[in-house]
Parts: C-alpha cells; structure tokens; sequence
C-alpha cells in the first residue's frame, strides 16, 4: 500500500533538513554527553504542588537520576546549567494534535507529498521549541516522521501516533468530494486514503482490518469518529455514525493488541454508544449533558478536552456549513469543563490545532486559557502528569516506556526550565522563545539560552 511506501519516501524526505543549510533551522538530535546538571532551580513537579526549595537535579543518559537540596558535585564531562532560581518542570504534552496537519491548509493536505512532508518536519522542530516534548497525534500521516524524528534525523517532540482517523461515509474525517462516489466496496482508495489521512469503513470487518493496518504501522492507539465534526463538509454535529458492532470490532481489534480506541464525540448519543462499547476516551464530548458526564465519571471514562480557541472558529467563512457547525459546538466548552469538574471525570488536554501554522504558534497560549477554570497548578498538571497518565492507557504499544510528565528521580528527562513561576503567572508558557530558555528531551539539550 501506498501508506507504506510513504513512510519511507517522508523519512528519506526529511533527512534533507538535517544538510548543512538547514543546520540552523533544523537541527537534528545532539549529542549525548556525559550529563547534564541543573544547579540552583525551582521545581514544579507536574502533580499540582507548590515550587520546591532550590534544588539541584543531575541527568545521565535519558533519565533523572538523582535530585537534591544539596549540592551535587559534577562529574568531568558534565553539562552544568546554572538555573539561577528559574522554574525547572517537566517538558509539555499536547493530547490532541495533528502533526502532519497543523500547518498546511486543507487543499494542500491532500497535495503534493513532498511539500507536505516538509511542512510537517518544519512544524515539529517548532513544535519541540515551543516546549512540547510530547504529543498524541490524533489522526494524519505520521508514522515516517516519527521514524525520522526517533532516528534523529530531525528534532521534534515524541509521537505517538493514531495513523489515520477511521470514518463512515459522509462520516467526519470523510474529505472526499462527491465526485469519488458511488464509492466501490474493494475498490481503489481515493487520495485522502492513499496519503493516510483518513480511511472509510462502512462495516465491522472493514473497520477490523483498518484498525489492524493502523497498528500494524505502529499506531499507539486508533482514532474513530463516532459522531459528526466541523470541518468536514458531509457530516451534520448531531449524527451518530457507527454502530456498536462497528465499534465494537475496532475495541476488540485494539484490545487484541494491548491498546485502546478513542473516539471524536460531541453529542450524549455519541458519547453513550462509544462506552457501552467499551471506548477509553472520548475527544471532545463538547455537547455533553449530565446523563453522560454521570456515566463517564462512573465507568472512568477519559475525556480528552480542548478549550479551543475564537481564532479557529473564525477561520471558517460566514455562512459556511463549518462554521455553522462551529457557532453550535463553541458554547459547549465552558459547560463541558464545567461538568468534568463537577463529576471529577479525568480530564485531559490539546488543542485540536488544525490548517493554520498561526494558530500551531499558539499552542502554549491555549494551554494558558485553561485558567478559566483551573488555577496555573492545575492547569500545567493536566499538560503533563495527567497527559501522561492517558498515554500509559496504551500499555505494551507505548513507543517510549518511561515516566513521562513530572520531575523526580528515574523519569524520563523531558525538561524545560522557564525563566519566571509560571505557577504565578501562567502567560510565560505562551511566549516560549523568550521565557523556555532550555529545553530538554530525552535527556538532549535543544535549546540552552544561557550557554554563554
């Protein structure tokens, strides 16, 4: 299949950007040294608590091995940052992005592979820049720039990948144009499906088998879409899509192989049928109403939620069927987050960022709107610990097995150190280039502002 000799194609693609006139913009993975030591810093440690005392941290390798009030004598070869009281925490983590389509626009995302291979390279380098050590990529090709940011070729931040959104027809994620119908059942894949950017099935067994080609490719756990969305043009906000066999054979397919499926749902019915089935997570969920904030809460039912932003809704024309579609989702995420904190439902965050480099750029201040509803503690918590607490839902199929998401000894050393408390003001993490003034991922240093 195509999808497979695309992920080789974008990792050769991507090895471009690790040439000598790219070295600047791009570069890929550095050296491992012999440590690195953190004197004199303030840690958050990703659960929720207050700063430490001054502290020293020491890494070797890719782990934290040991932390300290006292002082930690370096050993010859180490990295010795002094911290200066600034704000060590733990690298963030964006449960819903889209790596390979974050960037582009929706006609260039089922363009030319080339360019959009390039884009989403370029748009990783930036996102680690940014802090983001990690994502959940939640539907798009990205199996081969994992590949190419794991081997080093380029920088960016961990993936783990869904591999393509599975849909129905008409379904959301259905980017077709109604010049591809009627569609033949074993017939040729249309584009959309040839890149990996979505896959259709109308049937148990043909969402068995497309659930099983995700994970033969990698996935860490697979995308469907069990209710209508906004920016597919075919798919009403109100429609529930599959049905409980259907998704029932992709749960199974999934839980065959030790990981779990999530869900794009907003309404109760979608929400409902996806759990009765056994679904881990809902994305969104965004019209929920009590009933189903009871039930989540009750069954520990993972909602993965977006405070997105007036600047995506606004992306879409007026009278366009998307924002229409917008218009009526919006109000629902203040209610939304209002009843996950009432029925304590273990919430997580992204951003959901897609088609727009501008909005991609924003990724930290969208975090930082969390404080609508959660203190700064809270809110940085749910970008790491709690984040990382869901990855771990996808068990023997996790690409990086580790501690992800907080500061203390044998976690993986994913680490920023932020020039300010953002536990006091949060809107430092918005303006990354400035106040991240080291970031850290598996123990590698790629950015150090106070090298000089």
């Amino acid at each position: 299949m195509i999808s497979g000799l695309g992920r080789i194609f974008f990792s050769m693609l991507l090895m471009a950007l690790a040439s000598p006139w790219t070295v600047v913009r791009a570069q890929s993975t550095p050296p491992a040294s012999a440590g690195t030591l953190f004197q004199n810093v303030r840690i958050f440690d990703g659960k929720g608590g207050p700063l430490s005392a001054p502290s020293n941290v020491l890494v070797k390798g890719n782990v934290i091995e040991r932390i300290s009030t006292t002082t930690i004598k370096p050993e010859d070869g180490v990295t010795v940052i002094a911290g200066g009281g600034r704000t060590l925490m733990p690298g963030l983590i964006d449960n819903h992005w889209h790596a390979a389509m974050a960037r582009v626009t929706p006609v260039q995302a089922f363009g030319d592979i080339t360019y959009n291979s390039l884009h989403a390279g370029a748009e990783a380098t930036d996102t680690l820049m940014r802090g983001f050590t990690t994502v959940r990529d939640l539907g798009g090709p990205t199996f081969g720039l994992k590949a190419a940011i794991d081997e080093g070729v380029i920088s960016g931040p961990r993936i783990y990948p869904s591999g393509a959104v599975i849909t129905v027809t008409s379904g959301h994620g259905d980017f077709r144009q109604l010049t591809d119908l009627p569609r033949t059942i074993g017939g040729k894949l249309t584009r959309m499906e040839q890149l990996g950017g979505a896959m259709v099935a109308d049937s148990p067994d043909e969402v068995r088998m497309r659930v099983r080609e995700q994970l033969m490719q990698g996935a860490s756990q697979v995308k469907l879409t069990a209710g209508g969305g906004v920016s597919s043009p075919f798919s009403p906000i109100d429609v529930t899509t599959f049905t409980e066999a259907e998704l029932r054979a992709a749960v199974e397919a999934a839980e065959n192989w030790g990981t779990y499926i999530t869900v794009h749902a907003f309404t109760p019915a979608a929400i409902q049928r996806a759990v009765a089935v056994g679904v881990k997570v809902i994305e969104h969920g965004m019209l929920m109403d009590e009933e189903t904030a009871k039930l989540m809460a009750e069954k520990g039912i993972w909602l993965s939620m977006q405070p997105l932003p007036e600047g995506l809704r606004l992306g879409f024309p007026v009278g366009s069927i998307q924002r229409i579609k917008a218009d009526q989702v919006w109000p629902g995420i203040a209610k939304t987050y209002e009843l996950a904190k009432k029925y304590k439902i273990k919430t997580a965050w992204g951003t959901d960022v897609l088609f727009s480099r501008a909005l991609a750029q924003q990724q930290g201040a969208i975090l930082a709107s969390l404080v609508r509803w959660y203190t700064p503690a809270e809110a940085l918590a749910m970008a790491t610990s709690t984040n990382a607490e869901l990855l771990e839902l996808s068990g023997k199929r996790n690409p990086y097995p580790g501690k992800l998401g907080v500061v203390e000894q044998g976690a993986l050393a994913d680490l920023l150190l932020v020039d300010g408390n953002p536990l006091e003001n949060i809107q430092l993490i918005a303006d990354p280039a400035k106040n991240f003034v080291v970031i850290m991922k598996d123990g590698k240093i790629y950015k150090n502002a106070l090298a000089n």
